[in-house]
């Protein structure tokens, strides 16, 4: 068995460039906010950072080369992701941000001839963008509880219901729309396909932007409300949208936790910066035990989720399906939100009340990961996932005291060696004999 730690030479420079990349321009362009998405802005200032890093060779490094990526396996990509987890804005500049990037792998993998070439290559390209509308007011992420119906008529589909928390609804040019198609499937998970609508289909209409804690609203409230698509509409086979989502949310799970490993990075740098630049009356917060106690759970938390995290990647390479790592896809989202919430957390309280501003970015941290708690499915969930996936390996004993009941241990063990304890014994007894004579 081999183990290694280190990342082959040539890719470690591709890493470095990233580094420094997004030191001297992701970062600094981050902070001119949305002047960099509006009218004019991404022509701007985003599309020319995207040409450099297509002229390095990092575009949309999740695809394989027939769709203009690397087809880098997932341990490069959570080394990659790792670093681009440190800002918001770098997804979009390396054309791996959701959910554009899932959308565009169901679409890859499902859409037909006439779909890819339609909205494929301009999802790619990053000329549109897209949103994934699944969940419902009524029952969140759960499938079997929508309420949103596709019906057909004639050669159209007649799409009605409501959908919530569609990131990115309001920038959008398609919609993937989850909706009933066979209610009366004996199969529940049969009964829902899904769908590419364009955003300007008559009938679509986005009631509101719903924000995440202060910012601003980029969840979007849709309203389906008779919204006709010609058949072709249809992703997939019908009544497969289930799978396609696990296809499309397995993936999306795993690059969450390699950004967070970045994020989570970041606010244990800005920690130590603060504690060894901060002085009270008696010294530097450096000084201070609670301090290096904070700091010290902390660098473990983060070491101990990027070795999950990573061994995740490497396992989805060696075995190419998401299936088989399920519990460990699981175990990542469930340890996700709680790492992520307990470092930002010790890094805004150590930065006192400039922690707490809006000046300072730890916020919106620690509220990130109370959305790593809920997007893609809640950890409730994860967790039973993760318990049936372990417990599967065993199998059951009905006998009044288990295998390893202590007695019945201690019993085999003495039947397995009665040979040598009789020995032992015999032994014993002679010295025994022999030390009595002599005293």
């Amino acid at each position: 068995m081999a183990w290694d730690f280190e990342t082959d030479p040539e890719f470690q420079k591709k890493l470095d460039w990233i580094e420094e990349f997004m030191e001297t321009e992701v970062e600094p362009l981050s902070h001119l906010g949305m002047a960099a998405y509006g009218p004019g802005g991404r022509e701007k200032f985003i599309k020319p950072l995207q040409q450099k890093v297509k002229d390095q060779g990092l575009w949309a490094c999740h695809l394989g080369p027939e769709l203009g990526g690397q087809g880098y396996g997932q341990l490069k990509l959570a080394l990659m992701n790792e670093k681009l987890g440190r800002n918001s804005l770098a997804p979009s500049v390396f054309g791996c941000q959701a959910p554009d990037t899932g959308n565009a792998e169901i679409i890859a993998h499902y859409g037909s001839d006439e779909q890819k070439e339609q909205w494929l290559w301009p999802l790619l390209n990053g000329d549109i963008r897209s949103a994934f509308s699944m969940s419902e007011p009524t029952g969140g992420s759960d499938p079997l509880t929508f309420k949103t119906t596709a019906r057909l008529e004639g050669d159209e589909w007649v799409i009605n219901g409501e959908k919530w928390f569609s990131t990115g609804a309001r920038w959008s040019t398609i919609l993937i729309v989850y909706a009933i198609t066979d209610p009366d499937e004996k199969d529940p998970y049969r009964r829902t396909s899904m769908f590419i609508v364009p955003t300007k289909t008559p009938g679509v209409e986005i009631l509101r932007n719903v924000g995440v804690g202060a910012n601003d609203g980029s969840e979007g409230y849709v309203r389906y409300n008779n919204v006709r698509v010609p058949y072709g509409a249809l992703l997939g086979p019908r009544g497969q949208a289930f799978i396609i989502a696990q296809t499309r949310l397995g993936g999306g799970r795993v690059h969450h936790a390699m950004r967070t490993v970045g994020a989570c990075a970041k606010a244990l740098d800005l920690m130590c910066q603060r504690a060894v630049s901060r002085s009270t009356r008696d010294g530097k917060l450096a000084d201070f035990q609670m301090v290096q106690a904070q700091i010290a759970d902390s660098w473990i938390q983060l070491e101990q989720f990027r070795l999950l995290v990573m061994r995740t990647a490497w396992l989805i390479d060696k075995h190419k399906d998401y299936n088989k790592v399920r519990k460990d896809i699981a175990a990542i989202k469930v340890a996700m939100p709680t790492v992520y919430h307990d470092i930002a957390a010790k890094a805004l309280h150590i930065h006192g009340a400039l922690g707490v501003s809006n000046e300072m970015p730890f916020m919106g941290m620690v509220t990130s990961s109370f959305v790593m708690g809920i997007a893609d499915g809640p950890t409730e969930v994860h967790k039973v996932t993760v318990a049936k996936q372990i417990l599967k390996d065993y199998t059951p004993s009905n006998e009044l005291f288990p295998a390893y009941h202590l007695p019945r241990q201690r019993e085999a063990a003495q039947e397995r060696y009665a040979t040598e304890l009789k020995e032992l014994k015999a032994d014993w007894e002679k010295r025994k004999e022999t030390a009595d004579a002599s005293a």
